[in-house]
């Protein structure tokens, strides 16, 4: 079975919106160099409607930005989205989620493949999470108060525990906490 994961950048307030904002001066070599692991074990990538269309509006484009340009760009794409249709996902290597979305991501776990990671999707990360299906949720928390954004979780959230699966901590304090589901 494949593993399913996500990742955030999160300040210390919990917001996770716009990290571009306010995460910059915090990026470390430490940090460059986990999610540089990270896009060598992933090789397919589920993203909601409004990361997708966020994030297409960018990566295509984006050469100069390097390794993760060349990754996301390359790497197969599957968006979840009531509104958006097949004609609508133009960026390469872009697929529409047809269906039930909790089937869909059951079957694609059970294929042979390397990890499957949920990018630019907080509402799909939070679905996944609460069927059951995240196997690993990471948060990178930087060093800052952010203010204003969007959170990852929500005060109707319903109670989910989970367990810490991994720690540690980058030159520039970045915190990396990794959880995954606690089992009964």
């Amino acid at each position: 079975m494949r593993k399913l994961s996500a990742g955030y950048f999160h300040s210390v307030d919990g917001v996770i919106e716009s990290p571009n904002l306010w995460q910059f001066d915090s990026f470390d070599d430490e940090l460059g160099a986990t999610l540089g692991a990270v896009m060598a074990s992933v090789d397919t990538v589920l993203m909601g409607r409004v990361g997708y269309q966020e994030w297409a509006g960018y990566w295509p484009s984006a050469t100069a930005d390097g390794e993760f340009a060349d990754f996301i760009n390359k790497v197969p794409k599957f968006v979840a989205s009531h509104t958006l249709t097949k004609d609508r996902l133009t960026w390469q290597n872009s697929t529409l989620i047809e269906g039930d979305l909790i089937e869909f991501v059951r079957d694609l776990k059970s294929r042979d493949g390397r990890e499957i990671a949920v990018m630019g999707g907080i509402s799909l990360a939070r679905q996944l999470l609460f069927a059951g299906l995240l196997d690993s949720l990471t948060l990178i928390t930087h060093p800052v108060v952010a203010g204003p954004g969007k959170h990852l979780f929500e005060p109707s959230d319903p109670v989910t525990r989970l367990e810490l699966q991994d720690l540690s901590r980058t030159s520039k304090g970045n915190v990396l906490a990794t959880y995954g589901l606690r089992k009964q």
